[in-house]
């Protein structure tokens, strides 16, 4: 898991901490723990799948559950292909345009499609992107 704050807010925080770890970017590295809280604040994340041997980045509406990523998909999305114990992509992020800083978590997992009581009790109470039968439930851990 990755996150990074944006390099204006580092060198203001790097002036008070020097134990703050830089990337080569410029940005700042936080840790695991600050990853998984600011994912619980974000609601809409993106899914990167390849499909046909092209990259797509999808939106979704979503909730951490321990370690892993929850989210509602329709049968036949392309979305929908990232649930075959395939290696996909999460991202979520916030940012501030006029203060130009922000945060970005990365996570890289396997998806699959949850099925049974769980996914039943989950499907219903997870948000939905759209407004269509959105019933399957993936994870991401």
């Amino acid at each position: 898991m990755r996150c990074d704050l944006r390099p204006y807010e580092t060198a203001r925080l790097a002036e008070h901490s020097p134990t703050v770890e830089i990337d080569r970017n410029g940005f700042e590295v936080l840790d695991r723990d600050e990853c998984l809280r600011l994912l619980d604040t974000a609601v809409v994340g993106r899914v990167g799948i390849t499909t046909r041997a092209l990259p797509a980045i999808l939106p979704v509406t979503f909730r951490r559950d321990g370690e892993r990523i929850l989210f509602r998909t329709g049968e036949g999305t392309k979305l929908a292909t990232a649930t075959r114990n395939t290696v996909v992509s999460f991202e979520a992020d916030d940012f501030d345009p006029e203060a130009r800083t922000g945060w970005s978590v990365l996570v890289v997992g396997v998806a699959r499609r949850l099925r049974g009581e769980e996914a039943a009790k989950l499907a219903a109470e997870l948000p939905r992107w759209a407004p269509d039968e959105a019933d399957h439930v993936v994870e991401i851990t």
